[in-house]
C-alpha cells in the first residue's frame, strides 16, 4: 500500500497576472544574497534556497493571502514552492520568468552592485573542468579524461532532472553571499544600497 501524500505543484503566475501588492502578497526571493543586492522586487524577502527553512516561511506568511516565489529565471522558485507546498504553506505561487521577466515587463526594481548570476557561474566553473581535464589529458595522463566525461553527466543529469548539484556548492561560495546577516535567513526584507 502507497502512503506516500502527493502535493499539487505549485501555480505559475504570469507578470501581466501579477497585480499583486506587497501589503497582501509575500514577495520571497530564493536567489543568492548577490543575485539580490544585485537587482530585486522593492518590498521582496530574501531566503535563498540553499537554506530554505519552511517553517520560518510558514510564519511570516500567515499574514500575507499569497506567497510569491521569485528567481532569476523561475526554476529554483519553483523548487523552493514545491519544498513549501510539502511543508503545507498554501497559496503559494511562482513568477513565471522571473526577476528577467519582472524586469523585462519594466516593474520597479531597486538596484545594487552589478554581479555574475549563478547560472553563468554554473557554465564557466564547468568550462573550466572541462578544458582544464581535457587538456591534462593530453599532456599529463589521459585518465584525465575522465574530469570532463564526469561534468558532461552532470550537465545531462541536471538537465534532465533540473537539480544542478555545482549550482548548490557555487551559491554556497562568500562571493555570493556577501555581507550576509541574520535577516537573509530569518525571512526578514533584506537592505540594499542601490538605486531604483
Amino acid at each position: 500500500m502507497n502512503t506516500q501524500t502527493s502535493f499539487p505543484s505549485p501555480a505559475t503566475i504570469r507578470i501581466e497576472e501579477c497585480d499583486l501588492k506587497p501589503d497582501s502578497c509575500l514577495f520571497l526571493d530564493v536567489r543568492t544574497p548577490a543575485e539580490y543586492e544585485e537587482i530585486h522586487i522593492q518590498g521582496s524577502f530574501l531566503h535563498p534556497l540553499t537554506g530554505l527553512d519552511p517553517e520560518k516561511i510558514k510564519a511570516v506568511a500567515t499574514s500575507y493571502q499569497r506567497c510569491l516565489v521569485i528567481c532569476r529565471s523561475g526554476n529554483r522558485a519553483r523548487q523552493a514552492a514545491e519544498k513549501l507546498a510539502r511543508a503545507g504553506l498554501e497559496n503559494i505561487c511562482v513568477l513565471e520568468g522571473g526577476i528577467l521577466a519582472w524586469e523585462k515587463a519594466n516593474r520597479t526594481v531597486k538596484r545594487g552592485r552589478k554581479t555574475i548570476s549563478l547560472e553563468r557561474q554554473v557554465r564557466i566553473a564547468a568550462g573550466a573542468f572541462v578544458l582544464t581535464g581535457a587538456v591534462l589529458s593530453l599532456t599529463v595522463n589521459p585518465l584525465w579524461a575522465l574530469l570532463p566525461a564526469f561534468v558532461g553527466a552532470g550537465l545531462m543529469f541536471a538537465g534532465i532532472t533540473d537539480w544542478c548539484g555545482l549550482a548548490l556548492v557555487l551559491a554556497r561560495m562568500p562571493w555570493n553571499n556577501p555581507k550576509q546577516t541574520s535577516t537573509c535567513c530569518t525571512a526578514q526584507p533584506a537592505q540594499t544600497s542601490g538605486k531604483s
